[in-house]
């Protein structure tokens, strides 16, 4: 029942900035860790950071620590990334997913829903 929606995807050049969004149904974001994940073509899922339910407690992973910046908003419902400096390596799919957690799960089997990603290409 739980619906997550992420926008904001798009092309951008190195160095520049996106922001992505994740629209979240119900009482999600009061009760559920959030996480963003990436794929990028021919390699594996990725965690890329994670927020508490409080909004408390963040767990940035190394590649994108200075430079990505979760953040909740409950009053409109959403979780959204600030990416910054962002890097051809950036390059991924992204996914919004929530947990069931009042700390911050790293692994996508922890989470229990996703949104349907969003594209992020950075070019050269």
């Amino acid at each position: 029942q739980v619906q997550l929606v992420e926008s904001g995807g798009g092309v951008v050049q190195a160095g520049g900035s996106l922001r992505l969004s994740c629209a979240a149904s119900g009482h999600i974001l009061s009760s559920y860790a959030m996480g963003w994940f990436r794929q990028a073509p021919g390699k594996e899922r990725e965690f890329v950071v994670g927020i508490s339910w409080s909004g408390d407690s963040t767990l940035y992973a190394d590649s994108v620590k200075g430079r990505f910046t979760i953040s909740r908003d409950n009053a409109q419902n959403t979780v959204a990334l600030q990416m910054n400096s962002l890097k051809p390596e950036d390059t991924a799919v992204y996914y919004c997913a929530a947990a069931r957690s009042s700390l911050v799960p790293t692994r996508g089997w922890e989470y229990a829903y996703w949104g349907q990603g969003t594209q992020v290409t950075v070019s050269s």
